[in-house]
């Protein structure tokens, strides 16, 4: 798989140098190759901001030299890097040819990605592209490449497991994201993951698990991610909590994979060519 990494680093210091009224229509054609590729309504720059991405609308001190830390430490050379060792890893894998890769800053005072998802998060399920935002703290900076895999690993399991959005259930996308966590620790170690799987831990992982086991089957992608991300996310999507702590679904997930593994003796790298119901079928842990 060839992988393009766009330059937005530099795209986007040129942006901060730009006049604020200038700044949207510079974000927009920043933007504009993945927006081709993946139609979306609204205004980019608005999309944008309610991800959690930097201010266009605002100077911030902060953000010229949060672009410039990632340029001195690589980052575009480090998903590379990362992104071709995983590709390698799951070779057996149906693969696309290419995948494009847009890196974008986030903003440190947008509460629901400093708090909730820990600074960064990705998005792997377009069509030839894998979407980062971070903001690059100290935490943060060294593990980007590393979520550039998590999401690579769903762009190449849902090549070879059907991802229908109508039929995929709670099981299947809780399923996915441990075993893109677990992935991304057996290809480099715990070190790599992510803060997600350990978000919610004790009495509230014990009611994430009941009410996620209890819906495992409910299908239909506009009630996948309640379980998963939890009740801040879909508050934001504008829908109705299901009473799940934010990002749950990555512990539960984490969880049922490990077991899994340990009932089949599969590594995360073969387990990623079945559907969840199968491994776990395999495992004992679902009829």
């Amino acid at each position: 798989m060839e992988f393009i990494v766009h330059d937005t680093l530099t795209a986007m210091a040129a942006l901060l140098g730009e006049p604020l009224d200038r700044r949207p229509d510079a974000l927009r054609e920043m933007l504009a190759p993945m927006r081709q590729a993946i139609p979306m309504p609204g205004d980019i720059v608005d999309i944008h901001h309610q991800g959690g991405g930097f201010r266009v609308d605002a100077d911030d001190p902060r953000y010229l030299p949060a672009v410039q830390r990632m340029i001195d430490a690589d980052v575009p050379g480090q998903v590379r890097r990362e992104l071709e060792r995983a590709s390698e890893r799951l070779h057996e894998a149906k693969q696309a040819d290419s995948l494009q890769v847009m890196l974008v800053m986030g903003d440190p005072d947008n509460a629901h990605l400093m708090n909730v998802t820990g600074g960064y998060y990705g998005m792997g399920g377009g069509t030839g592209w894998l979407y980062l935002l971070a903001w690059p703290s100290d935490e943060v900076i060294g593990r980007i490449a590393h979520l550039a895999v998590h999401e690579l690993h769903h762009n190449i399991r849902y090549a070879n497991v059907e991802w229908n959005p109508a039929t995929v259930t709670v099981g299947e996308h809780v399923v996915a994201e441990g075993l893109a966590e677990a992935f991304v620790r057996e290809l480099s170690g715990p070190g790599a993951m992510g803060p997600w799987a350990s978000m919610v831990t004790g009495d509230a992982f014990e009611l994430a698990y009941e009410r996620i086991m209890a819906d495992f089957e409910l299908a239909g992608m506009q009630n996948t991610p309640a379980y998963v991300l939890g009740d801040s996310a879909v508050r934001n999507f504008g829908q109705e909590p299901r009473g799940i702590p934010d990002m749950a679904g990555y512990a539960v997930g984490l969880r049922l994979v490990d077991q899994a593994l340990a009932a089949t003796g599969l590594t995360a790298t073969e387990a990623t060519l079945l559907p969840a119901s199968e491994l776990l079928r395999r495992a004992g842990l679902r009829p």
